[in-house]
């Protein structure tokens, strides 16, 4: 073990140590990669890349940017630093400290920068990194060179023969697999982005109290917390649009803010730039705040605390609302409406939009603002209904009967092309035209919040709904999206679609 420790060295000492074998007139060889489960593959890449020059610098991508799913990597940073130096023809290995090589290149100025062949059909990288990469050594002096050796993938070996997924999970990939490559399932994303998207609903703000629990009070049975910060996340409608965005070029929001205490600065300031907002302003009301007091250490939700009015709208409002529906309904190919209960979606807005929009995506919550009153049957219509499982028991008014008999009777009042329906950790059904039924294993391994998971599901979906994809496939983005929304605090950050297709890609090796 001491001389594979002496070869790990921090990235920022490579340079320095680099410098003697340069002044020699060695060839210094770079390789990286996340090396996740090292295996015979990367042994033969490795040795093949030694074979090129004298001198084979290692590095390997830091766990905080391994872009593969929650349940990657399998290993952590310095195992994986400590099984690379372990190989002979490695001679220096260091953990990366960005999410790409390019500053890394750098530093070690490497006159070969050395990847494996890709044979799989479809992009290897859905992002920049491998031209931003060989640019970086083209700038130092070097080249880019591929070897033919890799003819094993981590992932593939991680998914089928490592106990991160329960046997049921694995048979639902091996089977979707078989059918349904990732370039397949990354098409429908990417065939979404010219769709024009309008987002109604109430805005939201989430607002994060973090505290260290203290103890019980000394003189009354109450619970004493230390506040040590609060961070706030654009919830609600405002997250719905935000999600979309990432994957849809042109979105509108229609929503509501209160004329007190408005926070408008921070609502607008928190939406991305191809998010259109139209907001009506609420006389006497604060715009939706919901805060939550956690346990620091364990992220752990102590209660929550509601700033909001749940009032009807007046006449006057009502008539604006309706106004700009009739104004804004025709312009969009997918209406998406999430409907938190608080009394913006009144009953003549609700039959406004079934009988305007061109496709309807609705997600109703029951929540503690709402006391059970917001059901998924005060909508007429509706092409694609996403709800979690308590909704749609709570609706059906049927609380152990079969859950598959539930969803059809439900999707086919609405006359949904689609009904998912979302169960935690058992993962979703997804109900089609046809009344058949998909049932979707869940994918997180590894949950941070759920607050706005659902949101995010309800989002990505939306859309992919209205494309007419299968409904396993549209099941399996919902699960996937999910996990990875699993893995955000609140809303401090929005679905990505590089993170989102790297996650498809690992799932399905």
């Amino acid at each position: 073990m001491e001389a594979t420790a002496k070869k790990i060295f921090r990235v920022q000492e490579l340079g320095p140590a680099l410098e003697p074998h340069r002044a020699a007139g060695k060839t210094i060889v770079h390789c990286h990669g996340v090396f996740d489960l090292l295996h015979i593959g990367h042994i033969k890449h490795l040795e093949a890349a030694k074979q090129l020059g004298d001198v084979l610098v290692v590095t390997t991508t830091p766990d905080r940017f391994v872009n593969k799913g929650p349940h990657r990597p399998a290993f952590p940073e310095k195992l994986r630093a400590e099984a690379l130096a372990s190989l002979a023809c490695v001679d220096f290995v260091a953990v990366n400290e960005w999410p790409t090589a390019v500053e890394t290149i750098k530093i070690v100025r490497p006159s070969l920068y050395v990847k494996g062949m890709v044979r799989e059909e479809g992009k290897r990288d859905h992002t920049n990194a491998i031209s931003d990469e060989e640019q970086a050594v083209v700038n130092c002096g070097g080249k880019l060179h591929l070897t033919d050796e890799e003819t094993f993938s981590a992932s593939t070996l991680i998914n089928r023969f490592m106990d991160v997924f329960t046997p049921k999970t694995k048979d639902f990939l091996e089977t979707f697999r078989a059918k349904h490559p990732p370039e397949e399932v990354i098409g429908h994303l990417q065939a979404i982005r010219k769709q024009k998207v309008l987002v109604i609903g109430e805005t939201i703000i989430d607002e994060y109290q973090f505290c260290s629990v203290l103890g019980k009070s000394s003189k009354e049975p109450v619970l004493a917390a230390l506040h040590n910060r609060t961070e706030q996340y654009a919830g609600g409608v405002l997250a719905i649009a935000n999600h979309v965005s990432n994957f849809c070029d042109e979105v509108g929001l229609l929503s509501a803010l209160g004329a007190e205490n408005s926070r408008e600065e921070f609502v607008q300031s928190k939406l991305n730039k191809n998010v259109r907002p139209h907001f009506l302003h609420l006389p006497n009301a604060p715009t939706i705040v919901k805060r939550r007091f956690l346990e620091e250490h364990l992220a752990a939700k102590l209660f929550e605390v509601y700033e909001m009015r749940n009032e009807r709208l007046t006449a006057e409002l009502e008539e604006q609302f309706l106004k700009k529906l009739d104004e804004l309904l025709p312009q969009y190919d997918v209406v998406v409406v999430a409907d938190y209960g608080h009394g913006l979606l009144t009953e003549r807005a609700v039959h406004l939009i079934c009988a305007r929009a061109k496709f309807l995506a609705v997600n109703v919550q029951v929540n503690a603002g709402n006391r059970g009153f917001n059901l998924i049957s005060k909508y007429p219509r509706a092409d694609y209904v996403s709800l979690g499982e308590p909704e749609v028991r709570l609706d059906a008014r049927k609380m152990n009967d079969d859950l598959a008999a539930i969803t059809r009777t439900a999707a086919s009042r609405v006359g949904s092309r689609y009904f998912l329906v979302t169960r935690g950790s058992s993962g979703c059904y997804c109900c089609d035209k046809q009344q058949n039924i998909a049932e979707v294993p869940a994918f997180a391994i590894r949950v941070v919040d759920r607050v706005g998971a659902g949101d995010a599901v309800f989002a990505i979906t939306a859309p992919c709904a209205a494309l007419g994809i299968p409904a396993e496939s549209l099941g399996f983005i919902a699960n996937v999206v999910g996990a990875e929304a699993c893995m955000i605090m609140g809303h401090r950050s929005f679905i990505d679609p590089t993170s989102l297709f790297r996650h498809f890609t690992s799932l399905m090796k």
